[in-house]
């Protein structure tokens, strides 16, 4: 995909959609963080000089705020997620703001508790439905999620305790990464990415300076483009990322390689997004989005190391180079 950026468009709405504030006209800086970790993704938002009955508003009776932002033709949600703290300010005699603390499904990350008694035969599928039913009555749906394994337990199994650590044992036994994306419950393989077409980032369509190479992987800065989404892919001109030196002095042979082989570039230039954090000023030159991926065949096969239960009939497919899923 490939979207030329220009007019930027912006959309700021605190509520339900049946009764919901839009705040778009108002002067808005936004600071949106994303990744593919576990961890709730955040916004800080701060709107300009409303008045006081639309701050007492916000302040008592909404839960709920709705970004949308980016460009004609490319404009979409960068945060769905619920008000944690409304916090108001002065920024000059003439200038009243007010700063909205927002995060994206931490409601269910830090209280959900999962109670649940599956019989012999439940598998991977089984135990990752049960921790998204306890987690449905704080407004978390199923997102993007993989085919898992269809290895039957011989026993029946009790679940009992924080739904996010019966998580984690799923995406360890099952290399993938879970997180909460706008209210879903997603789970991508670490061996693979979301389907559809790559966002192709050139200077034409947004990028700005040079991608760079760090430890983290290859980082890229565009103008704000929403299509940026975790576990998407990016298509980046090799040829234009600046490489990282390494210090051969603190690392042993065996560290180098495989850190050679996380933050490597892709021979086609394909890239797995796995951080993007947007951030803009309506009335400012902020409208930018930064972007940490790496190249979708940077698993661990290259190095020898294959996570354990690889080869066994009906377990985690052999990592290798990252397929779609559907």
């Amino acid at each position: 995909m490939s979207v030329p950026q220009y007019l930027r468009q912006i959309s700021l709405k605190v509520g339900d959609a049946d009764a919901a504030l839009d705040l778009s006209d108002m002067r808005i800086r936004f600071a949106v963080r994303r990744g593919d970790t576990r961890t709730p993704n955040t916004a800080d938002i701060r709107v300009y000089n409303l008045s006081e009955n639309t701050v007492q508003r916000i302040q008592k009776e909404f839960i709920r705020v709705v970004l949308q932002a980016g460009y004609a033709g490319n404009y979409g949600i960068i945060f769905d997620g619920t008000i944690k703290q409304v916090r108001r300010g002065r920024e000059s005699q003439t200038d009243t703001y007010i700063d909205i603390t927002a995060a994206d499904g931490d409601s269910a990350y830090n209280w959900s508790v999962v109670s649940a008694s599956l019989a012999a035969g439940s598998t991977a599928e089984d135990h990752t439905q049960a921790a998204l039913g306890a987690m449905a009555s704080r407004g978390i749906t199923q997102g993007d999620v993989a085919p898992l394994s269809l290895n039957r337990l011989p026993r029946g199994k009790v679940m009992f305790g924080m739904t996010r650590d019966f998580l984690d044992v799923t995406g360890k036994t099952q290399d993938v990464s879970w997180s909460i994306q706008d209210g879903k419950l997603t789970l991508i393989p670490n061996t693979a990415y979301l389907p559809g077409e790559p966002v192709v980032v050139t200077s034409a369509t947004g990028m700005i300076g040079l991608p760079e190479q760090s430890q983290n992987g290859i980082n890229v800065k565009t103008l704000l483009n929403p299509g940026i989404r975790i576990g998407r892919r990016l298509k980046i001109d090799n040829a234009s990322i600046q490489r990282l030196r390494l210090n051969p002095a603190p690392l042993t042979e065996a560290n180098t390689s495989l850190a050679l082989v996380q933050i490597a570039t892709n021979a086609d230039g394909m890239y797995k997004v796995l951080v993007a954090n947007h951030y803009g000023d309506t009335r400012g030159n902020e409208w930018y989005t930064d972007t940490i991926c790496i190249s979708v065949d940077a698993t661990l096969t290259n190095s020898g190391m294959i996570s354990g239960g690889v080869g066994i009939p009906g377990a985690i497919a052999e990592p290798g180079s990252v397929r779609p899923f559907g």
